[in-house]
């Protein structure tokens, strides 16, 4: 059974920094990707950035680039999204995901979390 659990969201002000975390648990896909969602109120579901599990850099979105790192800790089974330069329409639901693609489609992810607040203060 696929598990994702995030943690490490809250509330930040503009130009500062956050990190959240992604673990995982039960993951056996042949090409396991997780990526980070995110959605504000009365906003659409985003793609942020995904990552390729067997190592590789990031996919991101355009929006984030420069200020967002995702890494990936084998050992500890966790996926970090570290996120810098915060702005307020960074502020949303942040979700990660699993899936078999390099793809920031939010319907080619079968498992998701439960999702972590980030709150970005002007």
């Amino acid at each position: 059974q696929v598990q994702l659990v995030e943690s490490g969201g809250g509330s930040e002000l503009a130009g500062e920094s956050l990190t959240v975390s992604c673990r995982y648990t039960g993951l056996t896909l042949r090409n396991p990707y997780v990526a980070w969602f995110r959605q504000a109120p009365g906003e659409e579901r985003e793609g942020v950035v995904v990552i390729y599990l067997g190592g590789g850099s990031g996919l991101y979105d355009d929006s984030v680039k420069g200020r967002f790192i995702i890494s990936h800790d084998a050992d500890m089974r966790t996926v970090y999204l570290r996120m810098a330069s915060l702005r307020p329409e960074d502020t949303g639901t942040y979700y990660c995901a699993a899936g078999g693609r390099r793809t920031l489609s939010g319907g080619d992810f079968a498992y998701w979390g439960q999702g972590t607040q980030v709150t970005v203060f002007p």
